[in-house]
């Protein structure tokens, strides 16, 4: 089996990092699981929210689950800090549920990165706010 590589790989600069992040912010907003799970190690960890999800497969799940029913869904990351194999983002997203209303979640991760630039550790603290429509901005 050929090793995966997702360019760019640690140790992080400033400028490889912001280039990892706006990656991830693009293949979000893709809303493509499959897509967007290779980003990741086949055993990858995650904490989103106070779920706790590991490996692709999972991944891709949770993905699915997530955008039938944030509808909508726009993605803004911004970088907060970095080290050698890892990178601190702020992010803020707006989606719809099925009833019409809409949220803007804001939150934190915490990324970790193998040495071919795959993240194999995620861990994400999210808030959400209802917001009217009109209060939109991502």
């Amino acid at each position: 089996m050929e090793q995966e590589i997702k360019q760019p790989v640690p140790p992080f600069t400033l400028e490889t990092a912001k280039q990892k992040i706006q990656m991830a912010e693009d293949a979000w907003n893709s809303q493509d699981p499959v897509k967007v799970s290779k980003a990741y190690t086949v055993d990858s960890e995650w904490r989103n929210r106070s779920q706790f999800i590991n490996g692709r497969e999972a991944i891709q799940e949770f993905l699915m689950d997530k955008w039938n029913n944030e509808l909508n869904y726009k993605l803004k990351k911004e970088y907060w800090a970095h080290g050698d194999n890892r990178i601190a983002v702020r992010f803020e997203y707006e989606y719809q549920n099925a009833e019409g209303n809409w949220f803007r979640a804001y939150g934190n991760e915490n990324w970790e990165f193998d040495e071919n630039g795959l993240m194999k550790k995620r861990f994400a603290s999210i808030n959400d706010v209802p917001i009217l429509k009109s209060e939109r901005r991502v």
